[in-house]
């Protein structure tokens, strides 16, 4: 009973406000901390029946972000269990990476590009120092604060690493961040996934839309391949042992510059370092900070002077006519503009295709500039506001059931 009153007090310091995304696990709630007057992130977490048990997920998310304090990683103030449900309080953060990409109000210099990308690297670098791998790598998981500093968040899929002998599930990552080793079925392997994950993230910066996005893991490698040339036995000698490994028809590696027209020459040395296909010569996130891109000019943008989305407007009553019925708002990104290019800047590398809505957004058909100056021809630019990205892939996309299973397993393995 001393329990649920502890419980029901811990509770009831924070006072909920809007609900800011709902998951597979739970829901996350804007909320205010009574006693310190603090805006916090309250993410429930659905702990099943009785029978089933604790969430490991969450049990390790807890156990891992308590011993991982950095500025570029997402603090966890407070757990607490509530009504059933697991509450994990942390700092609230503005905005996320995915969200800055998407915005086409928002003009990125290379200096900006850069600085998201130091940010990124530092919080991996201090995770793999601790011999922590991410495993969920996506811009939305890069969280955004006030002062732009950028911090990794959502830790539910990380795990130990560092054993030799260590076997993990290859079903991590959403689909367009998944290293090919992980596409070739590898149960052993390190922080070169997080690396590459990385280096797909960096690509999106400079393109502004994701630079891979397959829709099948077969399909996924043969955009990579498309992408970066078919990877041949002296490139990297241990893929033909791959547990789900098949031959793909030799591709030559286009060069780099042909997909990012407008980026530096550091900028793509960087770029085809962290894409290396052997994961044993990929370059490690502590080494891609020492890159000389980072010390090149121009340098890295000052967190607190890096763009971010205008906050959203909440609806307000003037927004409907009562004798007409309501009326169906257009979310804020469909007034705006597309940003013209500048010629030298990595960040405007921006396409103008035009894409025909033919059924509810579920088929879309690039219009009369198809193929003729996209750079990237393995991924579709969404330059018309009004029509709806696709969903990107989760996790949960990928027999979600069976990757539950798998980490509950390995969570009851012995570290």
């Amino acid at each position: 009973m001393a329990e649920l009153d502890l419980s029901k007090k811990v509770a009831d310091r924070y006072l909920k406000r809007e609900v800011l995304g709902e998951g597979t696990y739970g829901v996350v709630y804007k909320a205010i901390d009574t006693e310190t007057g603090q805006t916090v992130a309250i993410k429930k977490i659905r702990l099943g029946k009785q029978k089933e048990g604790v969430n490991f997920t969450a049990l390790r998310e807890i156990k891992l972000l308590k011993e991982l304090k950095s500025p570029h990683i997402i603090e966890l103030i407070d757990a607490f269990p509530h009504k059933g449900n697991l509450h994990l309080v942390f700092e609230f953060m503005e905005t996320d990476l995915e969200a800055v990409i998407r915005d086409r109000n928002i003009f990125l210099s290379p200096g900006d590009i850069k600085s998201f990308l130091q940010m990124t690297l530092k919080g991996l670098a201090f995770c793999h120092k601790k011999w922590v791998l991410h495993r969920d790598m996506k811009p939305n998981n890069l969280l955004i604060g006030s002062n732009g500093q950028l911090k990794l968040a959502d830790f539910g899929l990380a795990r130990i690493f560092g054993s030799p002998d260590r076997r993990f599930t290859h079903q991590v990552f959403a689909r367009w961040y998944r290293a090919p080793e992980l596409l070739f079925g590898t149960k052993q392997y390190g922080s070169g996934v997080d690396v590459w994950a990385a280096a797909c993230i960096f690509a999106e910066l400079l393109l502004r839309r994701p630079f891979l996005q397959g829709s099948s893991d077969i399909d996924q490698l043969g955009k990579i391949f498309a992408a970066l040339g078919t990877p041949s036995p002296s490139q990297w000698p241990d893929m033909v042992y791959l547990p789900d490994y098949v031959e793909y028809q030799y591709v030559p590696a286009p060069p780099l510059r042909s997909l990012f027209p407008v980026a530096s020459d550091d900028a793509l040395d960087l770029l085809s370092k962290m894409f290396t296909y052997d994961p044993k010569v990929r370059i490690s996130a502590q080494q891609a900070l020492e890159h000389r891109y980072f010390t090149s000019a121009p340098l890295p943008t000052d967190p607190d002077k890096l763009p971010r989305p205008a906050p959203k407007r909440e609806p307000k009553a003037s927004d409907f006519d009562s004798h007409e019925g309501p009326t169906v708002l257009s979310p804020p990104r469909k007034s705006r503009r597309v940003m013209p290019g500048r010629d030298g800047f990595e960040g405007n590398s921006l396409q103008r295709d035009k894409v025909e809505d033919n059924v509810g957004n579920s088929r879309q058909s690039a219009g009369d500039n198809t193929g003729k100056n996209d750079p990237a021809p393995m991924s579709l630019d969404f330059s018309v506001f009004g029509l709806k990205p696709p969903n990107r892939p989760t996790i949960n996309s990928a027999d979600r059931s069976h990757l539950k299973r798998k980490l509950d397993l390995e969570f009851q393995q012995p570290e």
